[in-house]
């Protein structure tokens, strides 16, 4: 190895919930040091266009409330959220933003100086909050990367995480690093927090950016622990058509819009969601969603339209991002329907942790949405990810400090010096086959087809380079989503079978956990083999 470092907190990622969890770790006196792929200011958090949704007792329509805000997670979640983890996580909504809102984050006011509010699809009240019409989640990341800055806590861009590494009492200790001109490194560190966002980048079309390449999954994964619901992958019901764009990131088309009246329409003019669901526009996701896939494939088009000219003159100064996104791609949509088509977005499951960020690893930590809590189920509510980001940083910070004081389970750590290798497939290939068989509608017969396509695509590579290592992270965690995708049998939520188009209560009202054995094959966290991918 060619440099070594130490801290008591590695924070692996640098969004909402990287840089939340680092701020609050430095308030508590823990040495942090936060590594991230790309410059601080790259990920999932300086995307997010809809919101923040809290309910603050000081500011709420009158008949809302924590518990409204519960039940419409509950609702979304389609039996799948833990209630508990729900209640807990919402209620300190309140207390999460006033933090964020110290560090400097600076959010849209009305007249009267109250901070402005929307709805979005699911919730039944207008509690989401927003900065730069719908540009939160920029605004959200200036004030973290500001607040970090001026802490002056370090954080190493273009580095990027191989694996992580254990200490002779079995407890996660430190991580193999990349720096930014390929050499192999170590960390030690008491506690290792992952807040890595997605894998949106598993899919043709998808709204991530390109760092979102499941590395958290991959590395905790590794490392022993379980994961969960990972069939469970929201698609944007409204990610804007490109024609300079094949694959990769699409721009957002925000859900506020549907907030605020704009409706959707097929290429004939008629309306999508008109008698799909009382609520119409602003259904859950997967409901839009699917309505949208089932459209476009009855007309043979390829898009939809949201058409937003409701909001006319208002709409370049309301929503300043898609404006800017749609006249890039020479539309107007203050006068004009927007082409809008779904993409991946998030990931409702991920990496089994407690409400308090912590895994089932001694030492290992996750927050955001490569963290899997219960808030989600099978279907998260629009615009609780930065706040679910938020609260649980917070609290993995705290949790890693008082088990810091506990001390570790055998302090010397175990490290080979060696750089792992692992089963990757090429990009275009992983897409393709997962956009095919893995997307918002799936079957037994196209999941089988695609397990088999991935293996004859396999190869194993020495992980040397960020490239392989992110390859080797898509690879495994498509194997583990199709594992999990096949094993569901069953429609719940954001995740569709068309052999199984039925709810399963009496089955399948559970979450569906695996992990890896010692021999690298994927089995159920209870019992059983589901499938070997190395």
């Amino acid at each position: 190895m060619t440099w070594r470092a130490k801290a008591d907190l590695l924070v692996v990622g640098t969004g909402v919930a990287g840089l939340t969890a680092a701020l609050r770790a430095r308030e508590l006196g823990m040495r942090v040091l936060v590594v991230g792929k790309d410059a601080a200011a790259v990920g999932n958090t300086a995307w997010a266009q809809g919101g923040i949704a809290v309910v603050r007792p000081e500011e709420r329509d009158a008949d809302d409330s924590v518990r409204r805000h519960v039940r419409d997670t509950l609702e979304a979640g389609a039996g799948l959220c833990d209630p508990e983890a729900v209640r807990s996580i919402l209620e300190d909504g309140a207390t999460a933003m006033r933090r964020l809102r110290d560090t400097g984050a600076r959010f849209d006011t009305t007249g009267d100086g109250a901070l402005s509010r929307t709805r979005e699809g699911g919730h039944s009240a207008f509690r989401v909050v927003h900065a730069g019409g719908d540009a939160t989640g920029a605004e959200v990341q200036r004030a973290l990367n500001d607040a970090a800055s001026s802490e002056g806590i370090p954080v190493l861009e273009q580095h990027c995480v191989v694996e992580l590494l254990h200490t002779e009492g079995g407890a996660v200790g430190g991580a193999l690093v990349l720096d930014e001109g390929g050499r192999p490194g170590v960390i030690q560190a008491s506690a290792v927090l992952l807040a890595t966002g997605g894998f949106g980048q598993l899919y043709r079309a998808t709204t991530n950016p390109e760092v979102a390449t499941g590395d958290g999954i991959a590395l905790a994964l590794r490392a022993g622990a379980s994961v969960a619901d990972l069939e469970f992958v929201q698609f944007h019901p409204t990610a804007l058509r490109s024609e300079a764009r094949d694959s990769g990131r699409r721009p957002l088309v925000t859900e506020a819009l549907r907030g605020e009246g704009a409706v959707l329409v097929d290429v004939h003019g008629h309306r999508v969601m008109r008698g799909v669901h009382p609520a119409e526009e602003l259904a859950p996701r997967d409901v839009v969603a699917a309505a949208i896939d089932r459209r476009m494939a009855e007309t043979g088009a390829d898009s939809v339209h949201l058409d937003a000219t409701c909001l006319g003159p208002a709409l370049p100064e309301r929503f300043p991002t898609v404006y800017a996104a749609c006249r890039a791609e020479g539309i107007d949509p203050a006068v004009e329907p927007v082409p809008v088509t779904t993409a991946a977005h998030y990931s409702c499951g991920g990496i089994v942790t407690t409400v308090d960020g912590r895994t089932e690893m001694p030492g290992l930590y996750a927050a955001g949405e490569v963290a899997r809590t219960g808030l989600h189920g099978a279907n998260r509510l629009a615009s609780n990810s930065l706040l679910e980001g938020l609260v649980l940083a917070t609290r993995a910070a705290e949790a890693a400090q008082r088990d810091l004081h506990r001390g570790p389970a055998g302090r010397k750590l175990l490290d080979s010096g060696a750089l792992p290798a692992a089963p990757v497939v090429d990009r275009a290939t992983l897409r393709a086959v997962m956009s095919a068989h893995a997307g918002i509608e799936r079957d037994a017969a196209g999941l089988a087809e695609a397990r088999e396509r991935l293996d004859e695509a396999s190869v194993v590579r020495p992980l040397r380079t960020r490239e392989n290592v992110e390859d080797a992270s898509l690879t495994l965690t498509a194997y583990a989503l199709l594992a999990s995708a096949a094993e569901r049998a069953e429609s719940r939520g954001c995740h569709r079978r068309r052999d199984h188009p039925d709810t399963d209560d009496r089955h399948w009202r559970r979450g569906n956990a695996l992990r890896l054995d010692v021999s690298g094959w994927l089995i159920r966290s209870a019992s059983g083999e589901m499938r070997a991918v190395a």
